[in-house]
């Protein structure tokens, strides 16, 4: 049996018809760009997290820049963040001129809120959390925090649509939530596409405007924008998902729900939920000391894994001018020495998920 680390297809087989259809009504319809399925996709986004508004744009990347542009931090400024996130968390901050401030995750794979506190300075604007794999992070705390220093808070959601913290959904809790629906989120397109969520509603109308080039009207441009719009077959594409979300999380849910239950290793450490915490499973994301033998296992069986991720930010190429070496986040470092990301997709059969168990608790 060959099981690749995500399957894409059975998520477009299960709703086929749904989905054609649907595409081609916005091919006849003869509007591409900005029109009512960009607009209705906006309003059942906003109204599925609980949000007032939400904002189509072309990627989560996009999500996250013009955010802190829009929210004014930029040179000289530090956001907090934290280290195991995935580098576009990282590249949201720094593509405006601030500077990352990196703290270390908790045993969830959340940011670690007793990492904040000490790390904020006088030039500390803002925290952005990244709900990691699925898993809403400790907010209460981590909103505390935010008021009681006056910092702006940002959520990176690019992995958790419909998460929730307490009984609210990840992406309401700060100033803007940002998604990305590239295609193997749960709530994925079938190309890039993102979106932010917001409860203020002049923020709004200015992420509208910076998206289409700064322009409120069409030629009479107010600001130097981006063109960075969700496109309306996106929008159609992400309307059909989004009517059939509850269930495609629920099979997620079941999936990890016999992961945990039937996964007996002692060489494998399951991942855990803070206390108030949901997860949409985006990814079921084991640890293992010996990930390198285990990854070869798991191969000559042909069951596929991806490592999210293999390099932490701050040890990235991209960001050597920060000057920060080996041994600065030691957490986020043996994190990245030892997660696997193994099969969890939409479609995954029982015989499938079986033959993953028997591996794992077959590894010696």
């Amino acid at each position: 049996m060959k099981i690749m680390p995500n399957r894409m297809d059975r998520g477009f087989f299960k709703y086929q018809e749904e989905f054609e259809n649907k595409a081609v009504e916005v091919l006849r319809s003869g509007w591409y760009v900005l029109g009512k399925e960009v607009s209705a996709f906006e309003e059942e986004f906003a109204s599925y997290t609980g949000a007032k508004y939400c904002v189509g744009l072309a990627s989560g990347l996009d999500a996250l820049w013009i955010a802190f542009r829009l929210l004014n931090i930029g040179d000289g400024d530090e956001v907090i963040v934290q280290g195991n996130t995935y580098i576009a968390s990282v590249m949201g901050i720094t593509i405006n001129g601030a500077s990352p401030v990196f703290v270390e995750p908790d045993e969830h794979f959340g940011m670690n809120p007793n990492e904040i506190e000490e790390k904020i300075t006088d030039k500390t604007k803002a925290i952005l959390v990244t709900h990691l794999y699925g898993m809403a992070s400790q907010m209460d705390k981590i909103v505390g925090i935010c008021k009681k220093h006056n910092l702006r808070l940002v959520e990176d959601c690019a992995q958790s649509h419909g998460a929730c913290f307490n009984g609210k959904m990840t992406g309401t809790f700060g100033d803007v939530g940002c998604f990305s629906f590239y295609p193997s989120k749960n709530l994925g397109a079938f190309g890039d596409a993102g979106a932010v969520v917001v409860n203020d509603e002049n923020l709004a109308k200015e992420f509208k405007v910076f998206r289409n080039y700064g322009s409120e009207k069409r030629y009479y441009n107010k600001v130097v924008g981006a063109n960075s719009r969700l496109d309306e077959l996106q929008a159609g594409l992400l309307r059909v998902r989004l009517s059939h979300m509850q269930e495609l999380t629920d099979e997620k849910v079941k999936i990890a729900e016999r992961y945990s239950h039937e996964i007996k290793n002692e060489k494998i450490q399951l991942p855990t939920l803070a206390e108030g915490a949901t997860c949409v499973w985006h990814q079921y994301v084991i640890r293992c000391e010996e990930r390198d033998r285990l990854i070869d296992y798991l191969n000559a069986k042909e069951i596929g894994t991806i490592i999210h991720y293999p390099i932490p930010p701050h040890l990235a190429e991209a960001y050597r001018y920060l000057g920060h070496k080996e041994g600065f986040l030691p957490i986020t470092e043996h994190l990245a020495k030892t997660v696997l990301s193994i099969p969890m997709y939409n479609g995954m059969t029982e015989e499938e998920q079986t033959y993953v168990i028997n591996a794992l608790n077959e590894f010696e």
